[in-house]
């Protein structure tokens, strides 16, 4: 596949920030000719929020110069790594609306002239095979206020490190019993100088080149040289390679690569109440506490898409957040904000009743049926308008009635008035109870004169509540989600696995089976998404929901519910 940035509505061709700054002095300088960026995935899990910014803002900023961004896989860890991560990280970028520069490129493709420029340190006395164990490497290594030693194998000669490492690469050795090491400085303050591991031994199965290799370069070693080879101008990540910066340009500087890319830092992306430890989702996920890596709970690009954010409206997120080199927490109620915002705007309306309680319109005649019309949208009379079946026996939300109630209770009360959404206004009139005294029916009248007009006798209903036809109403499960961790900063929760369990919050997900809704959403595409009045955003679920069985996930309510006391989000029941 070869095609160029796909058109997108991304705001990093227009707000500034210094990237944007760095890259147009570089083209007025002519240091740079045309901007190619990347974004350089490990296939070792899926996309997380934390890099749908980082997609953002590569792609966004090679569109905005008119450049190329490319899309690399860092598959140098086959111990991890998988087809299916590829394949839902190649989706995740689909669905985001991004298409890169070029075919889909793999940190693989270069193995061979990794490993020639590996042999190449090794003839100019810069890289050695070393013996040490992890153990006994960590000890030498030293500390950040203490320089560490040289290895006992340091200075091995040329001759017979280029003869390990054929050993190595051979398989000739067990994993673990040596690592190829370039030979910089072990007292440099930058750790990351000390002498670091450019290859070791992996006897794991590539999902690309098979059992061609056992040995296996490091991300550190394979980063910048893959840079090289592809042409990037401005290889942009997250500060935590700030320190690495040092070492990128060190095997740049030692090696004939065809060309010099430049690091960039900036700040990654933290949003609370949110784990981007991709051990630590995988953790859940192979715990069981998530339905998958696309559990609407989980903070993954793909597990958003099936909670029913919208791609535009994440983007919108992304570029909300500002790019800066100050590490910070941004607030979950942010997010929320930009997919609040989407949906309000594109989100078509209907009726669903969570908790169903029967209606019986006693002067209304049980032969007589009618249809209804009722716009799809309030304000956008473009998107058209949805036929309602009426009849005599209907059903309410069982929290839209009380018997008695103060005058806050804006729904239906016995002896008021209340008005059925897009329909007529009812009196409440009586209820039936069964034999545990629980109310299963509200016997009314209703005034046919207030079909889309006041009652004639002047006195307005105090309220407005949803409702669907008895005969007609299509059952639905719906899938109520809150917060998956009960702390705000879960990923300090520590490295411990069941510290990490136990921050997850046991109600994170709500199902009910038992709701009811307008017949026009058994109709409903997956991922297409509804607001269903007075409850908030739902989708239909992207894999489980069909016309025979339709399921819907609770996107988002219609305010922000993130500003809540921490319990009373953490203990919220089901409506």
């Amino acid at each position: 596949m070869t095609a160029e940035i796909a058109p997108a509505t991304t705001n990093q061709n227009k707000a500034n920030n210094f990237l944007r700054q760095r890259i147009a002095d570089d083209l007025e300088t002519g240091t740079t000719k045309r901007v190619v960026t990347r974004f350089p995935p490990e296939p070792n899990g899926y996309l997380h929020i934390g890099h749908a910014k980082s997609i953002c803002i590569n792609f966004g900023l090679a569109e905005a110069f008119g450049g190329h961004c490319h899309l690399r896989f860092d598959d140098t860890n086959p111990e991890k790594e998988s087809q299916e991560y590829i394949d839902a990280i190649i989706d995740d970028l689909h669905w985001l609306g991004f298409q890169w520069h070029g075919d889909t490129r793999f940190a693989s493709d270069y193995f061979e002239q990794l490993h020639q420029w590996a042999k190449l340190l090794i003839g100019k006395n810069l890289a050695y095979v070393c013996d040490l164990s992890p153990e006994q490497a960590r000890a030498y290594r030293g500390s950040l206020t203490e320089a560490g030693r040289n290895s006992p194998y340091r200075e091995r000669s040329a001759d017979e490190n280029l003869a390990l490492f054929e050993k190595m690469t051979a398989g000739e050795f067990d994993e673990g019993h040596c690592v190829l090491r370039a030979k910089i400085d072990m007292s440099a303050p930058n750790i990351n100088l000390r002498d670091p591991i450019i290859y070791r031994i992996r006897k794991f199965r590539h999902h690309r080149t098979a059992n061609k290799w056992c040995v296996y370069p490091t991300y550190d070693f394979t980063h910048g040289q893959s840079d090289a080879i592809e042409g990037i101008t401005h290889s942009i990540c997250t500060l935590e390679f700030e320190d690495h910066r040092p070492l990128y340009e060190w095997f740049l500087q030692q090696l004939p690569v065809p060309n010099q890319p430049r690091q960039f830092e900036f700040s990654r992306l933290n949003v609370n109440y949110t784990v981007t430890s991709k051990r630590k989702l995988k953790h859940l996920v192979d715990a069981g506490l998530v339905d998958g890596w696309d559990d609407p709970r989980m903070p993954t690009i793909s597990g958003m898409r099936r909670r029913g954010y919208a791609a535009q409206s994440l983007r919108n997120f992304c570029d909300s957040t500002g790019v800066t080199r100050v590490n910070g927490v941004v607030d979950m109620s942010q997010l929320e904000f930009a997919v609040r915002e989407h949906h309000n705007v594109n989100a078509p309306r209907a009726m669903v009743v969570m908790q169903p309680l029967k209606i019986v319109l006693g002067n209304y005649d049980a032969s007589d049926a009618e249809q209804l019309r009722a716009p799809n949208h309030p304000q956008n009379e473009a998107m058209g308008s949805r036929s309602l079946p009426f009849g005599r026996e209907l059903y309410i939300d069982r929290e839209d009635f009380r018997e008695s109630a103060n005058k806050k209770f804006k729904r239906l009360v016995l002896g008021k008035k209340v008005r059925l959404r897009n329909a007529y206004v009812i009196f409440a009139e009586s209820v039936v109870r069964d034999e545990q005294g629980e109310i299963v029916e509200v016997h009314c009248s209703y005034d046919p004169a207030t079909l889309g007009a006041d009652p004639p006798d002047g006195v307005k209903p105090k309220g407005v509540i949803q409702w669907v036809s008895a005969a007609h109403a299509v059952g639905i499960e719906v899938r109520e989600y809150d917060r998956l961790f009960r702390i705000e900063n879960p990923e300090r929760a520590g490295s411990d696995e069941q510290a990490l369990l136990e921050s997850v919050n046991p109600n994170s997900l709500r199902v009910h089976r038992n709701c009811l809704a307008e017949p026009s959403l058994a109709e409903a595409r997956p991922e297409q998404v509804f607001q269903f009045e007075r409850e908030g955003y739902f989708v239909a679920d992207r894999h489980q929901h069909t016309s025979a069985k339709p399921v819907f996930n609770k996107t988002i309510g219609l305010r922000d519910s993130w500003g809540k006391v921490d319990n009373q989000a953490s203990n919220s029941g089901a409506k």
